[in-house]
């Protein structure tokens, strides 16, 4: 069966589970018959929503978790809302492709229900991001946000869901666990009516998403090395590496974790790292950062987020209160050194290395430690000496010229936006590029006989789904009345319920 089968020993909450994924099962099998032009309606109200609260959303997610930077985070809240809308507002994953030439007629097929897991450290970017990616494929989504951030995440989802039902969406196609827990999580990713599970996490909660049974598109670590060779600009490599470690207080995980720069250049870059606004520890006060923060040589969780003038407190730096980023010399790139690892606050490792080939070689060896698959980035204006390390390193994007954290995330570059970053085979994923919405769903392709005697139809102007033709949506602003449309709405979904009762007393 297609529900969840309780029974005494199952969490609490399991029951009202079960009725999210149906319900939104029942809404993704009518929403899957929209049109283009509704599902384009549903996103603009859904974009406008999500902008108007940015602000409000960033303030209120620094004060529940205490990471990040509320500007910082306006800026990714308004680049998951209206800006991602913006760029796909052109994409249609909605209508029939006619390829006349092959002979083949393409029709897009959504997942259904997604049941998508969000971090604590990106909470309102990351539910925006995955909302939107599912109603521009006409998918039904449920979003079960981190326990550290489920008040403001939980309080997004329903403004979001309220947007888009108001401009017509089916109910329910837009829903928040807003008591999550590891038992329900559980629950929730192995149910058989969960479609497709987007995993957004620490390693733990992605691993379980590909152990559910159900398909899941999950992400691995970052441990960006950021290589600085002899022809770079090295004034504006530091003020780039140093505006992406210190934005929104480095919980990217597409920050950079170290640079490695070659010798020639190292005092001239540690100068333009303190006028762009780092601080440069000695080896007196590497020991302390080491100690203080990385205790059992692990990151301090408590510190995730943190501005570094905290971090300098804790470690018991004194620097000036301006400062953005602690730098934090060391001599080899091992395993067990933690500045060659990945640090989701703005402490970066900093390593000299003789030439381009040693340059690589510490690269290679900082992702063998952790982050296969994810990212690095590259400050040369050297063509050969980029090709050469965009072909070692170990990774599937690797940003040339610009800052990592929004580099890699597609905002200061022409890669997918995302906040979902595929680690592909070297990272153990199944999704090797930036999530985008063409991920989310399949297409039917109809490919007739190849031999031009056979003929090929005409399709053009056909749509395979539609409603009956009704009275246009209430603007998002006001609440939904009793339409036209809500009646065939309404209408759709007992017949589609009917349907599947009568199926399930057939087995």
């Amino acid at each position: 069966m297609s529900v969840i089968e309780l029974s005494h020993r199952e969490p609490p909450g399991a029951a009202r589970a079960a009725m999210m994924l149906q319900r939104a099962h029942w809404a993704a099998e009518l929403f899957a018959r929209y049109d283009i032009e509704r599902v384009r309606r549903i996103l603009d109200a859904v974009a406008a929503a999500g902008e108007a609260h940015a602000e409000r959303y960033a303030e209120w997610a620094v004060e529940e978790t205490g990471m990040g930077v509320v500007e910082h985070k306006v800026i990714k809240n308004v680049a998951c809302s209206r800006d991602l809308w913006d760029r796909y507002r052109d994409h249609d994953y909605v209508s029939p492709r006619i390829h006349a030439d092959d002979k083949v007629l393409e029709l897009p097929r959504p997942a259904g229900v997604i049941f998508a897991l969000t971090p604590t450290t990106n909470p309102i970017a990351t539910v925006y991001f995955k909302v939107l990616l599912a109603l521009m494929t006409r998918n039904a989504i449920v979003v079960s946000p981190h326990p550290g951030a489920k008040a403001v995440c939980a309080d997004a989802v329903r403004v979001l869901s309220d947007a888009a039902v108001a401009a017509g969406a089916p109910d329910g196609c837009i829903q928040v666990v807003e008591e999550p827990s590891i038992p329900l999580i559980e629950a929730l990713m192995t149910d058989q009516t969960t479609d497709v599970i987007v995993a957004t996490g620490g390693n733990a909660v992605v691993r379980a998403a590909y152990r559910s049974g159900n398909p899941a598109i999950g992400v691995g670590p970052g441990n960006v090395p950021a290589f600085v060779d002899a022809t770079a600009d090295v004034a504006a490599a530091a003020r780039e590496i140093v505006d992406s470690k210190s934005f929104d207080n480095s919980i990217l995980c597409t920050n950079e974790s170290a640079i490695i720069v070659e010798e020639e250049v190292a005092e001239k870059l540690i100068r333009e790292l303190g006028r762009a606004g780092a601080h440069v520890c000695t080896p007196e006060e590497v020991e302390r950062v080491r100690e203080h923060l990385f205790p059992d040589n692990r990151m301090r969780l408590d510190l995730i987020g943190k501005s570094a003038t905290v971090l300098a407190e804790e470690a018991g730096l004194k620097v000036p209160a301006a400062t953005r980023v602690l730098v934090a010399p060391f001599s080899l790139v091992v395993p067990e050194e933690p500045l060659a690892r990945e640090k989701l606050f703005p402490v970066l490792g900093l390593v000299r290395v003789p030439n381009t080939r040693a340059g690589i070689s510490a690269a290679q060896a900082m992702l063998r430690a952790t982050g296969a698959g994810h990212s690095a980035s590259i400050h040369s204006t050297r063509a050969q000496t980029i090709m050469e390390y965009g072909a070692a390193v170990k990774v599937l994007r690797v940003t040339v010229n610009v800052g990592n954290s929004l580099g890699s995330a597609g905002v200061l570059t022409n890669l997918a936006p995302t906040m979902t970053i595929g680690t592909g085979f070297y990272g153990r994923s199944s999704l090797g590029e930036n999530l985008e919405p063409r991920h989310l769903v399949n297409w039917t392709r109809v490919a007739y006989n190849a031999d031009r005697s056979v003929p090929f139809d005409e399709f053009g102007g056909m749509q395979p789904w539609r409603l009956e033709a009704a009275a246009p949506a209430a603007p998002a602003a006001e609440p939904a009345p009793a339409t036209p449309e809500t009646d065939v709405l309404r209408e759709e979904v007992r017949r589609l319920i009917l349907e599947e009762l009568k199926e399930l007393t057939r087995q």
